[in-house]
């Protein structure tokens, strides 16, 4: 697919003279334009073979526009503390917010075409990258992101040229290292691996646009080009559509799901509970002083029903746990910033490294929870939103994480027992909101969208713990105990 990008483009001086003025003008409103809409960022891949002039077309973006809204980052190989998060970690962190242009130079292509070129990575693993990451970009067009996906290809003979030519030259020489001469040396692999990542990567929501690198004026006015044509349709109309995975399977016939077959009516004196939760607690600490776990993070999702107990469990299993070692995050209505970026952005920005747990009271799963039964996002949002919750989920497993997702689970009687405590109760009547009671109202809604999460998100690397928790002992101690059952079988 490179075959149009070797022919010879060329357009002379005069003509980008004449252009190049017009062209940064044009750019700049459209730039001034996308700042005032503030619907949507615009993502750009520089990506393209060594010399064909991707750091000068990054330059000339930031020449062009107005650098103060330009969020520009050039990736190189992972450093260690990046290798200790998912693969994609630290592209989620640069993510342009809406209204911003982001420039990533070298991107998610380049460590999976550089591993399969060196044959450190086999065909297999390298097409399920390419599957990860046709995902992604799927999903920040969904979101509502423009992504402009730039090639910058040269035949081998010009990039021989354009070698030698840096490098008779005392003010460019330092641009051609020994890395790039050996990458020479395999640029018919290179170009056949990069064939096959551009042709399994170019959709119909972020193509490819290959650009012959050879004559920077040539190169210069087509990046510019593309970069404002792709813009100005954007702003003019609306986001492209993504069609949804299918809808969740209907209730069955009896009304029975996983929830209302759950056994409430099991209890746990106070001695008993006293004496399991101190070997729980125990056990826990052992756990997560474990030399192996020097090597995981421990992700812990926790999710229920209001009044559930979801707060008191969490306290009773941090009292095990070393402060230093974890982090507690209460997830409530998204912020400003949080609502500028996708959604999944504001949990990518806390997953830790190695040897770290983060504890999430409340999760992702507000978006197939919440957002759906109140109708805060759209039904291609939330339907969508479980591959990606799953393929979130794996990818940090396959970075080392050891995922725990507890459900928590109470009867509608216990929950109004407990709403009309927490009014009587001085220190616990914050915990009571009008939201609340309007939530019960809609208990069937909530109900039907859990056994559907639970259905559709249940994975081999994050299996759901339904815990029955109208007896708050039992279920502080089952959560604990559960927890090191899933550690233990992960270590």
């Amino acid at each position: 697919m490179f075959e149009s990008a070797e022919i010879g483009h060329k357009l002379s001086r005069s003509e980008y003279k004449r252009e190049e003025p017009k062209l940064r003008q044009e750019l700049l409103r459209a730039q001034y334009d996308l700042l005032d809409n503030g619907r949507f960022p615009v993502v750009i891949l520089v990506n393209g073979v060594d010399g064909a002039g991707k750091g000068e077309t990054v330059n000339l973006f930031n020449e062009w526009m107005d650098p103060r809204h330009i969020h520009t980052h050039a990736f190189g190989a992972m450093m260690d503390f990046e290798r200790q998060h998912p693969e994609m970690w630290r592209f989620w962190r640069t993510l342009p917010p809406k209204g911003r242009i982001g420039i990533l130079f070298g991107s998610w292509y380049t460590d999976p075409i550089l591993k399969r070129v060196m044959g450190h990575e086999k065909r297999a693993e390298f097409e399920r990258r390419l599957d990860r990451i046709r995902h992604f970009e799927r999903m920040l067009v969904a979101e509502g992101a423009l992504v402009l996906k730039l090639w910058f290809h040269l035949s081998k003979p010009a990039q021989k040229r354009r070698f030698k030519e840096l490098m008779d030259s005392k003010k460019t020489a330092w641009r051609v290292g020994p890395g790039d001469w050996e990458r020479f040396k395999h640029y018919d692999e290179f170009v056949d691996v990069c064939e096959d990542a551009l042709r399994e990567t170019s959709t119909g929501e972020a193509p490819w646009h290959v650009i012959e690198g050879s004559d920077p004026e040539y190169r210069s006015l087509t990046a510019g080009k593309l970069l404002l044509d792709a813009l100005v349709a954007r702003l003019k109309g609306a986001a492209p559509k993504v069609s949804p995975p299918a809808p969740p399977p209907k209730a069955p016939l009896d009304k029975r799901n996983v929830l209302n077959s759950l056994d409430y009516a099991r209890a746990l004196r106070p001695k008993a509970y006293d004496k399991r939760l101190e070997s729980a607690q125990a056990r826990l600490n052992q756990l997560t002083r474990h030399r192996k776990m020097q090597e995981r993070s421990l992700v812990m999702v926790f999710e229920g029903m209001d009044a559930a107990g979801k707060g008191s469990t969490i306290r009773r299993m941090t009292r095990a746990m070393d402060a230093r070692y974890y982090r507690v995050i209460p997830v409530a209505a998204p912020t400003d910033e949080e609502r500028a970026q996708p959604y999944l952005w504001r949990f990518w920005r806390h997953i830790p490294g190695h040897g770290k747990a983060v504890i999430f009271d409340r999760s992702w799963y507000g978006r197939v929870l919440v957002e759906r039964v109140e109708g805060f996002c759209s039904d291609a949002d939330w339907m969508r939103a479980y591959p990606e919750i799953n393929d979130f989920e794996e990818q940090l497993a396959d970075a080392g994480a050891i995922v725990a997702k507890f459900w928590m689970a109470v009867t509608p009687q216990e929950q109004l027992r407990r709403f009309k405590e927490r009014e009587k109760i001085a220190y616990k009547r914050f915990k009571i909101t009008d939201e609340d009671w309007r939530n019960r109202k809609k208990w069937p809604q909530y109900e039907r969208a859990i056994c559907d999460m639970i259905e559709r998100t249940s994975t081999e690397v994050g299996p759901w713990n339904l815990i029955a928790a109208n007896d708050k002992l039992l279920a502080r101690v089952t959560v604990i105990e559960k927890l090191c059952d899933h550690i233990e079988s992960q270590l």
